[in-house]
This record gives C-alpha cells, sequence and structure tokens, in this order.
C-alpha cells in the first residue's frame, strides 16, 4: 500500500517562507512524477506544481510562478515544495500525490494522495 506523508506546514506571516515535504513508503517513487494540489476554503482542489521522473518541473498555479519551487530528492524518497513570498491567498490545505507518469492539472491522473496539510498565512 502506498503511503503518503505530507510534512512542513503551519502558520506562517505573510511574506515568509515554508517549506513542505512528501515523503513515500510502499515503494521507490524516483520513477514517477510528483504533484502538489491545494485547496483553500470555499474551492475546488487545484493543481499547484508537478515536477517529472527527470526533475523537469510544471508550474500550474499562475499565481505562485516566482514564489513556489518544486524539487525532489530520489534518495530519499521525498519531494519538496518550497514556498516563498506567501501571501494570505495562499491559505489552503496542500496535497502531495503520486504515481502517474506525466504530469497533469488533473487529479484523475494521479493514483496515491496524502491526507493534506494545513497552511496558514495570516497576520
Amino acid at each position: 500500500q502506498v503511503q503518503l506523508v505530507d510534512s512542513g506546514g503551519g502558520l506562517v506571516d505573510p511574506g515568509k517562507s515554508l517549506i513542505l515535504s512528501c515523503s513515500r513508503s510502499g515503494f521507490t517513487l524516483h520513477a514517477y512524477v510528483i504533484a502538489w494540489f491545494r485547496r483553500a476554503p470555499g474551492k475546488d482542489r487545484g493543481a499547484v506544481s508537478c515536477i517529472t521522473s527527470t526533475d523537469e518541473p510544471f508550474t500550474y498555479a499562475d499565481s505562485v510562478k516566482g514564489r513556489f519551487t518544486i524539487s525532489r530528492d530520489n534518495a530519499k524518497n521525498t519531494a519538496y515544495l518550497l514556498m516563498n513570498e506567501l501571501k494570505i491567498e495562499d491559505t489552503a490545505i496542500y496535497y502531495c500525490t503520486t504515481v502517474s507518469y506525466m504530469c497533469s492539472e488533473y487529479e484523475l491522473f494521479y493514483a496515491a494522495w496524502g491526507e493534506g496539510i494545513q497552511v496558514t498565512v495570516s497576520s
């Protein structure tokens, strides 16, 4: 059974940074893409960013371009989302997902999801 563990969220002031981590157990993730989605209060879950097995990143949320960076460390079986210059509108539950061979902004392409982690940006 694939288990994804999201960590690193919390409460942060606007303008600050956070890094989210996504760790896997069950099997290695190096052959798969890894993506981050988020669900803001009152909104549908949407894609934020994705990284391929060859470390090519894609950003789907225009509002995070230039501020968020996705990366992965296959040796640690872990992916990261570095979030800089956080804004109040970045407040959301963030989900890590994988088990897909291609990056996509659509949820149906991904078979395994983490439980989500709360990120709250507030002064």
